[in-house]
């Protein structure tokens, strides 16, 4: 199918359109007439959204086997998809990227917000590693690769095919080299001052996780001279930049061996030996009812663990797992006071229910606190004004009053 041939799809009566034309990103199928026609376009067909009343309002993305059916591609119906449309959402990406940092480290596209459905980009200077984790993205992959390599000038770019997002569309799990060669060593990533080692191979998403820098600037204002416990720590986001702002000591606490491995090498990386960085590889609740049986106690205690309410479905018992983790967390901030730093990624968790999870489980620790930050994910993770999901990160820091 053409540019110039698109089919069309069409909003049942009962839908919003006044929410599409508001901005609104997706359309979910059973706000859309399907039929045996629509039922059989290709995942990633470029289709003409209409209203009831047949009016044209968009470009979209069709995919028949997803909840989400339809993507908003472009506001302009008649947009032709090529290599200078990728072009110029990348550019405009690219310089918001180049006015907030002054390394070519971060991330490029963030998904909607920044006009690529399903699409995430992370750079690590020369090299870039791309999510598409959209049908239609994957089907014009050769186009978007051509286009950010022109507009950005990386000399590698890997495709990371992990996580639910793209078997929910479909697509398969073959991660690959698509311009480029492989990096043979992780890639060091200079942020907040601290060192840390990225595996653009084997590690988790992309291999870093940008989106926690601002707050992790903001616990290391209070790591001077602290003992402090990264628990979930991946390669050492949190601990890493507590070690650059003056800790004292830092135990890193991670379920992956490979991931304390990267931190210990961040460690070693910015100068940082035994004497003041060590990790523990464990479960990391078992571990933290393990370091209170050994009577050990932090001044700085963060924790940042995975989704663990990925789904509506999911929310109640991801609020009680927040809440044990608060608890646990709380348990361990020395008895004269400290700061407890506590992190969701559940898109599904608002920030009012995680903060109230919090809440109880430091309650439930015996402990009082004071909420002196409220953060979200960095301006290089921007939010799309009608898409939650696109808010998916908190971070609530407390301070932990004398016991």
């Amino acid at each position: 199918m053409t540019d110039t041939a698109r089919p069309a799809i069409r909003l049942m009566p009962k839908a919003d359109a006044r929410a599409i034309r508001w901005g609104a990103p997706w359309v979910y199928a059973d706000n859309l007439v399907t039929d045996r026609r629509t039922r059989a376009m290709a995942p990633g067909t470029l289709a003409v959204l209409q209203d009831a009343e047949r009016q044209e309002m968009a470009l979209v993305a069709v995919n028949p086997a997803s909840k989400i059916m339809a993507r908003i591609i472009d506001r302009d119906p008649a947009a032709v998809v090529d290599h200078d449309w990728f072009a110029r959402r990348l550019a405009r990406a690219l310089s918001l990227r180049a006015r907030l940092y002054d390394a070519p480290f971060y991330r490029l596209i963030h998904a909607e917000a920044d006009g690529l459905p399903g699409v995430v980009i992370d750079r690590f200077g020369d090299a870039a590693v791309i999510q598409p984790n959209a049908a239609w993205a994957e089907a014009h992959l050769d186009m978007l690769v051509a286009a950010l390599v022109e507009v950005t000038g990386v000399s590698t770019v890997l495709k990371n095919a992990a996580g639910r997002a793209r078997s929910l569309e479909g697509l398969d799990d073959e991660s690959k080299v698509l311009i480029g060669t492989m990096p043979d060593a992780p890639v060091p990533v200079v942020m907040n001052g601290a060192t840390y080692m990225a595996d653009l191979a084997g590690g988790q998403k992309t291999g870093l996780f940008y989106d926690q820098r601002e707050n992790q600037a903001f616990v290391q204002r209070l790591a001077a001279e602290a003992r402090v416990l990264d628990v979930f720590s991946h390669v050492g986001g949190f601990g890493l930049a507590a070690l650059a702002g003056g800790a004292s000591h830092v135990t890193c606490v991670d379920a992956s061996a490979p991931a304390l491995d990267l931190a210990a090498r961040g460690a070693e990386a910015m100068g940082q030996g035994a004497a003041s960085f060590a990790t523990r590889r464990g479960d990391a609740f078992e571990t933290m009812t393990a370091l209170e049986d050994e009577g050990l106690h932090f001044d700085l205690v963060v924790c940042d663990p995975p989704a663990f309410a990925p789904s509506k479905q999911a929310l109640e018992a991801g609020l009680r797992a927040y809440e044990k983790v608060a608890r646990a967390g709380a348990r361990l901030v020395a008895p004269e006071g400290g700061y407890l730093a506590l992190c969701s990624c559940s898109h599904a968790a608002t920030l009012e229910k995680f903060r109230n999870a919090c809440l109880r489980g430091i309650g439930r620790a015996g402990r009082a606190a004071q909420i002196i930050h409220t953060g979200e994910a960095g301006p290089d993770h921007p939010l799309h004004p009608q898409l939650a999901e696109s808010g998916y990160l908190k971070a609530v820091i407390f301070r932990v009053l004398p016991a």
